[in-house]
């Protein structure tokens, strides 16, 4: 904005003056400027006309409160979300002249808490309101009675979550509540972000670095912090402004006669200068499907062409388009209900989010989505612009990733399972898997974007054996490090541990595997189709016949992965690895938590779950 006499208390020399120099001024200058101008109000004595006297800057430093220009930045992270913020909130702290040490809450020592004056927690919350992988051991230690007492540290939280979840943000949550438990000060209120964190995410970057500057002659405004709060490539491609991909093949994997349908989809990133390494996702934004959009614009008895905003902007699409692309219609969460109550007197609706009804809310949510909600509380007659302006912005749908770039350049492959079920009286889809396997054909496109995960990665020595265990689609990112291992020579062993129903109709990539264990690639596989014995037979049935070898190669330092179902696979083969290492080991079971715990730790234990 340019300064006028007209819109501001200077005088015409002022206004001139500050229009010339304010336009050539850097972030950290302004922030700076900012900052003092804040400290001279603060400290000046009012003259009888009104006017604050000038104090020099070496006297307002010399006043001003002695506080610790180091910062300690934590993060829990499972996909890299909440370490990517990390980074860049500790770039923008280093800009502005504070010391920072980052680090995973697995790699930090927890005895140096005390020390610390400034402590920033940006950390996620996994499956059921429980940390990240790498944030287990300091939520234990820090809910322990070995906590030490904080009262000289300054603090605050950064939560992502997911609102589909009951215990929404609840890591966060804990750590923020601990941490004030244990005498600490909040630096700047906890900020619980959902899927679409970017602007949330902004705002506690700003409030926070404003109260770190405002005791360090800086600036309570910082601006650009969301535009900073992005993938970590050198592509002008991220999240927010994902890239139009060709899709060059989409293959279902599944064999003739069987009841499942897993699609192979790869995925032209030319042009995009998108990165990828084994181990890190693809996010595709998908559309609704064309159906139920139908369905709940005549339900709601709107116009499907009407206009409607669709972000802060002011940008409008047509009613339906924005239906389909822009908003999740397909998940209910206890924030919308609440805001839909806001919107309509129907008593039943009201009454089902009373307290006490947690129960009765959550049953609901379950398995139903905006449609039922519409024609279930007679919502019919709420505006379009109203409705819409209260729902989630669509979220990726993050796949891990199934190529190796060195491989394949200029692709990236995904490993899809198709999602189609019944209830409520109604055929349900999944959002995404159903559009891959319905309505994306090759040389159409996808808005899509790479998510890396740090902490879902091939050891730096090639020589380290690994072992991967990965059913149905969880074998994904497998096929990734396997194919970068042949492409770098690898010469460390290899184990793959992979499940599904059939062997004749659900071996996914059966010839791949078959290639790399006749040409070394793959040291040696087992493999277990739960529906072609009469006893089901699971991945960890497998590893619990091999237990010997399998420990054999702990001892040697091999890296476990576990990719797939967090609720059951995953704690499953976790249970079956304690038990393992317990036999072979002759380890009493707090002793074999404990060897996992430090495999965890060592990254040497390393889950990509969901």
């Amino acid at each position: 904005m340019v300064l006028q006499v007209t819109n501001s208390p200077f005088n015409q020399e002022q206004v001139e003056l500050l229009n010339r120099l304010l336009p050539t001024l850097t972030e950290s200058q302004r922030i700076w400027l900012n900052g003092y101008l804040a400290a001279l109000q603060g400290s000046a004595v009012v003259t009888a006309s009104g006017a604050a006297p000038v104090a020099p800057l070496a006297t307002l430093a010399a006043n001003a409160p002695v506080i610790s220009k180091e910062v300690t930045v934590l993060f829990g992270s499972q996909t890299g979300k909440s370490q990517g913020l990390a980074k860049k909130m500790s770039k923008k702290l280093e800009e502005l002249g504070f010391q920072v040490a980052l680090s995973s809450m697995a790699d930090f020592k927890p005895n140096n808490l005390k020390k610390i004056q400034n402590l920033l927690v940006l950390v996620s919350t996994h499956g059921e309101g429980d940390p990240p992988d790498n944030a287990i051991s300091f939520h234990e230690f820090l809910h322990s009675k070995r906590a030490p007492k904080l009262e000289d540290l300054r603090f605050s939280v950064l939560s992502l979550g997911d609102t589909s979840y009951e215990l929404f943000c609840q890591t966060g949550k804990d750590f923020d509540k601990r941490l004030e438990e244990l005498g600490g000060k909040r630096l700047a209120p906890r900020v619980d972000c959902d899927v679409d964190f970017d602007e949330p995410a902004a705002e506690w970057m700003n409030s926070v670095l404003g109260s770190l500057s405002e005791t360090s002659a800086g600036s309570t405004i910082v601006s650009g912090v969301g535009a900073a709060v992005e993938s970590g490539t050198e592509s002008e491609y991220s999240r927010t402004n994902p890239f139009q991909a060709e899709v060059l093949e989409n293959l279902n994997l599944n064999g003739r006669g069987s009841d499942r349908e897993t699609r192979h989809v790869e995925i032209s990133l030319e042009g995009s200068n998108l990165q990828y390494e084994p181990g890190d996702c693809v996010g595709i934004y998908p559309e609704n499907h064309p159906r139920l959009v139908d369905e709940l614009i005549e339900a709601m008895g709107w116009k499907a062409e009407e206009l409607v905003t669709i972000n802060k902007n002011g940008e409008k699409r047509s009613l339906r388009e924005a239906l389909l692309h822009n908003y999740e219609i397909t998940v209910l969460t206890k924030p919308l209900l609440e805001q839909v109550a806001k919107l309509t007197s129907n008593n039943g609706l009201q009454e089902l989010l009373v307290a006490g009804r947690e129960q009765d809310l959550k049953s609901y949510t379950s398995g139903r989505d905006l449609l039922d909600l519409v024609q279930d509380y007679s919502l019919k007659g709420v505006p379009a612009g109203e409705f819409v302006a209260i729902l989630r912005k669509m979220p990726a749908r993050l796949y891990s990733i199934a190529s190796s770039s060195k491989a394949f350049p200029d692709e990236v492959h995904v490993t899809v399972r198709t999602v189609r079920y019944e209830t409520q009286g109604r055929e349900r889809y999944g959002v995404c898997s159903v559009q891959l396997a319905e309505r994306i054909k090759s040389g159409e496109t996808l808005p899509v974007y790479i998510q890396n995960n740090p902490n879902f990665k091939l050891p730096e020595n090639s020589e380290t054996p690994i072992i991967m265990i990965g059913p149905g689609t969880g074998v994904a990112p497998f096929r990734a490090f396997l194919g970068e291992r042949e492409e770098t020579g690898a010469e460390g062993k290899s184990w793959l541990f992979y499940g599904d129903q059939h062997f004749s109709t659900d071996f996914l990539y059966q010839i791949e595997w078959q290639k790399w264990l006749k040409d070394g690639v793959l040291t040696r596989m087992d493999v277990a189709f739960s529906r072609d014995t009469d006893q089901k037979v699971y991945v960890q049935h497998r590893m619990l016949e091999k237990s010997a070898e399998l420990y054999k190669w702990l001892q040697e330092g091999a890296i476990v992965y576990v990719c797939g179902d967090e609720k059951k696979m995953a704690h499953d083969v976790h249970a079956t690895l304690a038990t393992i290492i317990e036999q072979e080991g002759g380890f009493s079971s707090e002793e074999a938590a404990e060897y996992l715990t430090r495999m965890q730790q060592q990254k040497r234990y390393q889950r990509d779950v969901y």
